[in-house]
């Protein structure tokens, strides 16, 4: 029971784009294993071209956090932002998630949705954490405007 578990927590960990870590600040010193921390990584939108996506969350530190084991709070921030010309890939969703990763070894994501506004022609971009029991309404938006001469093409 616990390998399939475990299994499915790490397949689903696969999700969205992948992120590289820009850098990290220690929020409280821990004796053994790694401080707490805050980190800061960026992830490109994987069907729009020159958009960019800039996640902060927390990062358990200590024994548990060392091994694996421990579970991330789930505050965290996203600031997306045109890095270069924007180039939609193909028709987008409404809504997609665009980035996904495991905020403990069981059950827990921090994930991030892009959402389409089309009256404004802009792109939303959502962060949270869910759970499979009890996830959190802690989020943050933020959303990146498509000039008015290039309409977004929606699937």
């Amino acid at each position: 029971m616990i390998r399939l578990a475990l299994s499915l927590a790490l397949s689903a960990a696969a999700v969205g784009a992948a992120a590289e870590t820009v850098g990290s600040v220690d929020t409280a010193f821990k004796l053994i294993g790694p401080d707490h921390k805050v980190v800061v990584e960026v992830f490109d939108d994987p069907l729009v071209g020159g958009v960019s996506c800039y996640l902060s969350r927390a990062k358990t530190g200590g024994i548990k956090g060392a091994v694996g084991l421990a579970e991330d709070k789930a505050e965290s921030s996203v600031a997306c932002r045109q890095v270069g010309p924007i180039a939609f890939k193909g028709k987008v969703p409404r809504q997609e998630e665009v980035f996904s990763e495991r905020a403990s070894i069981f059950f827990k994501h921090v994930r991030v949705v892009r959402m389409v506004d089309t009256k404004r022609n802009a792109l939303a971009y959502l962060v949270y954490s869910d759970r499979l029991i009890d996830g959190s309404p802690k989020n943050s938006v933020t959303a990146v405007p498509v000039p008015a001469n290039q309409p977004i093409p929606l699937k």
